[in-house]
């Protein structure tokens, strides 16, 4: 069964980001606060130039160079996870949620997220049958809608 979300794979705590944030002791600026809510807020994977346009909308004395410096820092801190999809642009998600996959329709840039129990056990299965352990690893699929014909 594919459990399909194009939000997210786990509901989130509204301030998940910013709690991250404070249990590794990191220094929470008024405009780190405010990335950090963005980021919570998103409901889609947004990119630092994205990022940055949400951020300046709430105080627009937020640089791009500051969106940088900060998604690095949440990034190096292990709060975010930085995805390429492939398009040029680097987004970004909260790390450590659930494990989930991505789908990524090639026609509008959507990503939904989705978990697959069999996905999952034919992957460990196969690791198994090669002599090996899957420790960790990410699945992005590169689709296109189905015409009516291919339905």
């Amino acid at each position: 069964m594919v459990t399909r979300n194009s939000t997210s794979a786990k509901p989130r705590r509204s301030d998940a980001i910013e709690r991250a944030c404070r249990d590794k002791g990191l220094r929470m600026t008024g405009q780190r606060r405010i990335i950090a809510r963005v980021l919570d807020s998103a409901e889609d994977h947004p990119d630092v130039v994205e990022l940055h346009r949400r951020a300046a909308e709430v105080d627009d004395r937020i640089s791009l160079s500051t969106v940088y410096r900060t998604v690095k820092l949440f990034e190096t801190e292990g709060i975010l996870d930085r995805l390429d999809f492939r398009d040029g642009r680097s987004r970004y998600e909260q790390a450590a949620r659930e494990h989930h996959d991505h789908l990524i329709n090639l026609e509008t840039g959507d990503v939904i997220e989705f978990r697959s129990e069999e996905i999952e056990a034919l992957q460990n299965e196969i690791a198994k049958r090669l002599g090996y352990k899957v420790v960790y690893h990410r699945l992005e699929l590169y689709a296109v809608p189905l015409d009516k014909d291919d339905a």
